[in-house]
């Protein structure tokens, strides 16, 4: 008997929907290109328990005939493709043909469909892959698919699905992001008989990125304008195509859309959204280019926002590289790289940037940029500093121990039993630290026994609010303050669907808010220390920054999430001056936390310069 046999058709398609359907989200993206593709005008995404139980979206496109809506459920039939060579230059979303097979595989699918001049519709019912029903019907002009129980005849791949909350979050994430690229046709998503999105067709990008994502977030943004360049010339050797075919003349290769300004900093690339021919993709050359654009305008750990529509001859990308469409390849991809490069640069060069020096170095050398003016790329000059020789001496971050086993901040300081006191330094060495003063009234400067202290004011404040706050929340106690007058904020899509998750969180954290419309949330009251001018901005911090983590991880990590957050907002800032009983105050206070070596966010807090260290730099051992 042999031991290679052909797999049957049902296996097949639920082995294409392993690799195209990995949750809601994925049918809804291969349903919205579909419609997009057909010509749709106004796009209507529903969904219930996060997609789960069913989503159903309608256009009102070109239609199918009845024997089109029959075909279009077999595996590789499309209206996409005709020749090899149109695999060259796919100007399509769809185009493989195994969307509807795969999604009929792993669920309950109901499709009406009529094209405008035909006088009734069809209905096509399928369960698991099986075709139940095909009939006439009575139907609006465009195409309905209605898809229920995903996965129903999987239910290993059902368990692993996340919360109904979770899977929304994807399915607005991905509404929200073709709605962007489609500013010309009208997106509305509904969860239940909650509305998400409602957008009708506008002119331009900015009028839909404010209608989307709202005014704040656009505030916060560079228009790049429109940036185009020649692409280079391709001869036939270099890209997979006939070799009868002749030399391509050179094409132009368009960018426009947003980048975020100097001072907006993210805590992770889900804010940097890529459309190359309108398609979202996630791609690595572009993701590169963009962060190099920024390496001396934002430190290292942080990333900028960017909405990128890069628009270039369909054969000069290829798109056919990943079962769900996300990856794309150029034919230049350095000249891609650099492109891209250069636009963000002058956007950037125009928002006029400060010099700063990065906050890590992986080297000796110092790096800085210049502020470049308005009609040039800003150009970095990396200074090269000379080896020190041996007995130079660096600042470190102090490594601390933890609190129980530190002695009171208030205790006198012991001598040192022995030399490894001086490798490791004890709690006691932070005891009787005496301010000095500060420096650029950022950096408290202190002195005791065991040498000199650099103490930064804003993340050892931060490190004291950050304990605080998560004592008040274990104990269910966290202070909040009513507001004289409540401070609307309006949440993009996304936003609103974490903030319906961590409602309840946000209020045992001091917050008190109330909807008053689709996506406009009224704050009533907000943690101490917060100004009601920077609240907006904060809820917007923690919206980013725990959405990713919110659909991953324990609530305990959301709490420290959101704790660090709101420390980071209500400690002392930077450029303010400080009274010695203000900064003896501050420093006593850091001694007690649990760990005054590093704030919430990993940053070092204070750096110790050694009696020994002063000692051998005066030549004194």
């Amino acid at each position: 008997m042999s031991a290679i046999r052909i797999l049957p058709d049902n296996l097949v398609n639920k082995i294409a929907a392993g690799e195209v359907i990995e949750r809601p989200a994925s049918v809804v993206k291969e349903l919205l290109e579909n419609s997009i593709d057909a010509g749709a005008h106004r796009l209507r995404v529903e969904v219930e328990a996060g997609g789960k139980r069913l989503m159903r979206v309608s256009d009102d496109g070109c239609g199918m005939s009845h024997d089109d809506a029959v075909l279009a459920f077999e595996r590789h039939a499309t209206s996409k493709l005709r020749t090899p060579e149109d695999l060259l230059a796919i100007a399509t979303l769809g185009f493989r043909g195994e969307a509807l097979p795969s999604i009929a595989s792993v669920s309950r699918v109901v499709l009406e469909t009529r094209p405008a001049e035909a006088k009734v519709g069809t209905r096509v019912e399928i369960h698991g892959g099986k075709m139940l029903a095909v009939k006439e019907v009575g139907c609006a002009p465009g195409t309905q698919v209605e898809v229920r129980t995903l996965f129903t005849n999987v239910p290993a791949r059902r368990k692993f699905l996340r919360s109904d909350t979770t899977e929304l979050g994807h399915v607005a994430s991905l509404v929200t992001h073709y709605a962007l690229a489609h500013p010309e046709i009208s997106f509305a998503l509904q969860s239940g008989t909650h509305t998400i999105l409602e957008a009708a067709p506008v002119v331009s990008l900015p009028e839909r990125l404010y209608q989307v994502l709202g005014r704040a977030l656009l505030d916060e943004l560079v228009d790049i304008g429109q940036v185009r360049a020649t692409l280079p010339a391709t001869t036939p050797d270099t890209w997979f195509a006939p070799e009868a075919m002749e030399p391509e003349p050179p094409g132009e290769i368009l960018a426009r859309g947003f980048v975020s300004r100097p001072e907006v900093q993210k805590a992770s690339s889900n804010t940097i959204y890529i459309f190359v021919n309108r398609r979202l993709v996630r791609d690595r050359i572009l993701l590169n280019a963009l962060r190099e654009a920024y390496r001396h305008v934002l430190p290292g750990r942080a990333y900028p926002m960017a909405l990128l529509f890069l628009e270039l001859p369909a054969r000069e990308v290829d798109v056919n590289v990943h079962p769900q469409k996300i990856e794309v390849r150029f034919r230049h991809q350095g000249f891609i790289y650099d492109f891209v490069q250069q636009a963000a640069r002058q956007a950037l060069a125009a928002a006029r940037p400060l010099a700063r020096f990065p906050t890590a170095q992986p080297e000796r050398a110092r790096t800085a940029a210049w502020a470049a003016p308005p009609a040039s790329v800003p150009q970095a000059v990396r200074l090269e500093s000379e080896a020190p020789p041996v007995e130079a001496f660096e600042l470190e971050p102090a490594r601390l121990p933890p609190r129980a086993q530190r002695l009171p901040f208030s205790a006198p300081a012991p001598v040192a039993a022995s030399a490894a006191a001086a490798v490791l330094p004890t709690a006691a060495e932070l005891a009787g630290l005496k301010p000095l003063g500060q420096v650029s009234n950022s950096f408290i400067v202190a002195v005791n026994e065991s040498g000199l202290w650099l103490v930064d004011q804003h993340v050892a404040h931060e490190r004291v609010l950050f304990e605080g706050h998560r004592r008040a929340r274990q104990a269910g106690a966290v202070e909040g303050q009513r507001l004289l007058t409540p401070v609307l904020v309006e949440l993009s899509p996304q936003q609103r669907v974490v903030w319906e998750q961590l409602q309840e969180e946000l209020e045992a954290n001091g917050f008190e808010l109330d909807s008053i419309g689709a996506r406009t949330v009224a704050v009533k009251a907000a943690p101490a220390g917060i100004a009601a001018s920077g609240i907006e901005r904060l809820l917007g911090e923690i919206f980013d920054t725990v959405e990713k983590e919110a659909r991953q991880v324990s609530l305990q990590a959301l709490q420290h999430q959101i704790a660090a957050t709101v420390s980071c907002h209500a400690a002392i800032k930077v450029n303010m001056p400080l009274t010695p009983d203000k900064m003896q105050w501050l420093l006593g206070e850091l001694g007690k936390t649990e760990n005054p070596a590093t704030c919430p966010h990993g940053r070092p807090i204070v750096l110790h310069y050694s009696l020994r260290d002063i000692q051998r730099a005066f030549q004194r051992i």
